[in-house]
């Protein structure tokens, strides 16, 4: 790309800087070389050439770069109304791209530079990518607001590919698990009825993780949960009618061990609510030994529960369940028939 830097003319050059010396004379002309892009001429003075780099870049100021872009998102009203689960992952989303692109001006970016961060640079997570470049999107948006770009070029980058998930457990399967599940000790009781709560309801599991033994309205013959995707500034309760299947969980779900005083249903040995990291890494470790002990023949997520529920909705009252705004969102993402039925005539 460039000139050796043995040579005096580069000698103390910033990384993509070439120094060409004029072909019979002493000047030198200067450029710089962004990443896929041309070429641009800096001109013969040294310093100046240097200060300009550092002025693309963002260098001699953050100001402008996705790591300071990604500060003042967290002061803006459009992160303080995201969910805490939400802020969760676009923290951690965060991590491995500002490691790539953190100290890059948004000026500087180019549709192709996603693209490359896309098929490249996250080709082994490509699922991970997509989200990284969702939370990318959101910090375009605000320099765009700011003025600092026209468009944001995030807009003009094809997703990878993301194929949604097309297996969920069979009955007999969920059934022999949940039965495992409850007899591997108190805390393992607790979560195999959360696995069956999840079953029988459909709710996320950060839909329940606080719920209370007040929302169970045994009276009214429901359990009263928010739903936790809320769209427009708008408030979804869920209501979950209780059948005498279910009557049967609440039942158990009554008579659990816990301290005086304490509300929440699910709770850990020390009697508090489960956080969702907490419980996320109580179920693998679970279902890791009963694949080990070949109890279930293959690994199911917590949230494949949510699509054993729509499944199993949809082949005994013949529709889907209303879990969101669309039902096509839920035929698309969460309905595993393997037959599909319809009348002849």
């Amino acid at each position: 790309m460039g000139r050796t830097r043995d040579r005096a003319s580069g000698f103390g050059l910033l990384p993509r800087m070439e120094a060409r010396p004029h072909k019979g004379s002493d000047k030198v002309t200067y450029r710089y070389h962004p990443l896929g892009g041309k070429p641009i001429n800096l001109g013969q003075d040294k310093r100046a050439a240097i200060q300009a780099v550092l002025d693309l870049n963002g260098a001699s100021s953050d100001a402008g770069t996705l790591t300071e872009l990604w500060r003042t998102y967290l002061t803006m009203p459009q992160w303080h109304r995201l969910s805490e689960r939400t802020k969760l992952d676009y923290a951690a989303y965060s991590v491995k791209l500002l490691e790539v692109m953190g100290q890059v001006s948004a000026r500087m970016i180019r549709p192709a530079d996603i693209a490359r961060y896309l098929r490249v640079e996250r080709v082994d997570a490509p699922i991970r990518g997509n989200r990284e470049i969702a939370l990318l999107s959101n910090l375009m948006t605000v320099a765009v607001e700011r003025g600092d770009i026209d468009v944001n070029p995030c807009k003009q980058v094809k997703r990878n590919l993301e194929r949604p998930r097309t297996e969920a457990p069979e009955p007999a399967e969920l059934s022999c698990f949940i039965t495992w599940l409850a007899k591997q000790g108190a805390q393992r009781e607790v979560v195999a009825m959360m696995a069956e709560f999840a079953a029988a309801a459909g709710s996320r599991r950060t839909e329940f993780l606080h719920l209370t033994l007040p929302q169970i309205d045994s009276t009214a013959g429901v359990i009263r949960l928010m739903r936790a995707k809320q769209h427009g500034g708008s408030k979804r309760a869920e209501n979950v009618v209780i059948t005498p299947a279910m009557e049967n969980l609440v039942r158990r779900l009554r008579a659990l061990h816990r301290p005086d005083g304490c509300v929440h249903v699910f709770t850990t040995r020390d009697g508090n609510p489960y956080t969702d990291s907490g419980f996320a890494s109580t179920w693998q470790r679970a279902m890791a030994s009963a694949v080990k002990d070949k109890v279930v023949a293959r690994r199911f997520t917590f949230h494949d529960l949510r699509a054993y529920y729509t499944t199993q909705h949809k082949a005994l009252y013949g529709a889907l369940p209303e879990l969101h705004a669309d039902a096509k969102t839920t035929a698309r993402v969460y309905d595993r028939s393997r037959t599909s039925v319809r009348k002849g005539i």
